[in-house]
């Protein structure tokens, strides 16, 4: 049992908001342990392969970490300036409605304001003023997240000072604010489409998370050279260069607390890491629920924390092509597909209906490092947002109990799935070669996240108005990072992670922007 401080800093989660606060803090020449429950480090920037295939497990795409913005400039900092992301293409997105009706989404975003107005006659005016709502919607999201870092008298002095601006545009959600500006539902339904980037059905997420989300890709979209699993490679060589260490496969039991202090980490195996600042990335619901004792969830930034739901979870299929899939309709932009125009019915919760909406995407296109072969092999992804009420009967050891059902059920999904991908894309469907199935259940179990939560906590405007979501929480030597600081996402998350270690270390502050 190791009870020596060791290490300045424990850091519980290698996502990508534990990898950005571990790897802030080495910069900043402390040294760092970074803990992991999975077999690998990064977490939902992790990648896996089968049979000479390789995917992400959360990164589709971004937007653009270009060299002169903040969050390229962050990302350098990170790294070295050994993490590039690359263009997918003047499109990123296509969307997909009943009809037969399709949309471009793509760069700049002058030029996608002008297929909208060409699409939409007599609503240039709503578009504009669409988007002027989301620069507003965006910096008052900033506002709200930017001061949770802050040391009080501040904290409380820049949430009076911007109180109107955080009301107006994080308190309501997505569809009430369009609403104010679009007289057009089918207009309305296009603007809102992309909520699955964050998890955040329009009329229940906060429009200050869809403003800051869509406003990242304003300029295009982007994808890490060489996969996601680039982002881990680069961090980790930073964090052990500072004499600190990345170890995978730790899962952490418990928080330890003495005298109302985090002191250290307690792993699955009884083995104990002591530090002056415990930093946990794990989701902060998971924080509470999990690691810490019952006299500190008792505690009421506990409370509201644990009261918060958790986001929405998915099915998705894995799949292995064999020859020219660029020619037989696959592209380096994602799809969107909706069966009606309400988008907010896009999560499927009811498996005796068809499947509602779906999203694909071919990393393999993407990734200007991938190299197919002899034999051609790409790769393709198709998510299906779902309810988490759709696996229920098979958690907490149902699937374990009862596998034929379990492996029947799967088999079904996959299916369904399967059908739905030849009918969206059927000169693709002959070169399948592999498929395998992920489930709710199976992020349940790698990300440790509530009933498969793979955006962490809602999005709604309670959570982005709660102040218990804080990089510093009321207990000393106790830290939050993750998305749940921020937004979900990958750039967002690296913001939060970013906001993480400046509570712990100020100068992080000057790497901002």
């Amino acid at each position: 049992m190791n009870t020596e401080n060791e290490y300045n800093v424990i850091v519980i989660g290698s996502g990508m908001g534990g990898l950005t606060t571990a790897t802030a803090l080495s910069r900043m020449k402390h040294k760092v342990l970074l803990l992991e429950q999975a077999d690998h480090i990064g977490g939902l920037t992790h990648s896996f392969s089968r049979e000479g295939f390789s995917w992400d497990v959360g990164l589709h795409y971004c937007g653009l970490f270009g060299r002169d913005q903040p969050g390229g400039k962050m990302l350098d900092w990170l790294s070295g300036g050994t993490i590039e992301f690359r263009s997918v293409g003047t499109v990123y997105d296509t969307l997909h409605f009943p009809g037969g009706f399709e949309l471009a989404v793509g760069r700049p975003a002058e030029a996608f304001k002008m297929e909208l107005k060409e699409r939409f006659v007599g609503h240039a005016a709503e578009i504009d003023a669409y988007f002027e709502a989301l620069q507003s919607g965006e910096e008052a999201l900033r506002l709200a997240t930017s001061e949770r870092s802050m040391p009080e008298p501040f904290r409380s002095a820049h949430r009076w000072w911007n109180k109107r601006k955080i009301q107006r545009w994080c308190s309501r959600t997505t569809s009430e604010v369009i609403a104010d500006y679009v007289s057009d539902p089918k207009l309305a339904a296009v603007l809102a489409a992309q909520w699955g980037t964050f998890g955040g059905t329009p009329d229940k997420a906060s429009f200050g998370i869809h403003a800051t989300v869509m406003s990242h890709y304003l300029e295009g979209a982007g994808y890490p050279i060489g996969g996601a699993s680039a982002i881990a490679r680069a961090l980790v060589p930073v964090i052990e260069s500072a004499g600190g260490r990345a170890r995978a496969a730790t899962p952490g039991s418990a928080i330890l607390i003495e005298n109302g202090t985090a002191v250290g980490v307690r792993t699955n195996s009884g083995e104990e890491f002591r530090a002056p600042a415990i930093v946990s990335a794990i989701g902060a619901g998971e924080t509470v629920k999990r690691l810490l004792p019952q006299q500190i969830r008792e505690q009421a930034w506990a409370v509201e924390i644990a009261g918060l739901k958790h986001s929405v979870c998915h099915f998705e299929i894995y799949l292995g092509f064999k020859g020219d899939v660029a020619r037989h309709g696959a592209t380096r932009s994602n799809h969107w597909f909706y069966e009606s125009w309400d988008t907010g019915k896009g999560i499927w919760s009811d498996l005796d209906s068809p499947i509602p909406a779906g999203f694909a995407s071919f990393p393999s296109l993407k990734d200007e490092t991938h190299d197919p072969g002899p034999a051609n092999h790409h790769t393709g992804q198709f998510m299906v947002l779902a309810d988490w009420s759709t696996v229920a009967e098979f958690a907490e050891g149902g699937a374990r109990e009862r596998p034929d059902e379990w492996a029947a059920f799967k088999k079904s999904i996959e299916t369904r799935m399967l059908a739905y991908y030849t009918e969206k894309f059927p000169a693709l469907a002959p070169l399948i070669v592999y498929c395998e199935l992920g489930t709710p259940l199976a992020t349940a179990k790698f990300t440790a996240h509530e009933k498969g939560g793979f955006y962490g906590l809602e999005t709604t405007p309670r959570r982005v108005l709660s102040e218990a979501l804080s990089p510093r929480t009321p207990v000393a030597g106790l830290y939050l990072s993750g998305q749940d600081v921020m937004t979900p996402g990958i750039a967002s998350t690296l913001w939060g992670g970013m906001l993480s270690a400046a509570a712990i270390d100020p100068r992080v502050f000057m790497k901002l922007g």
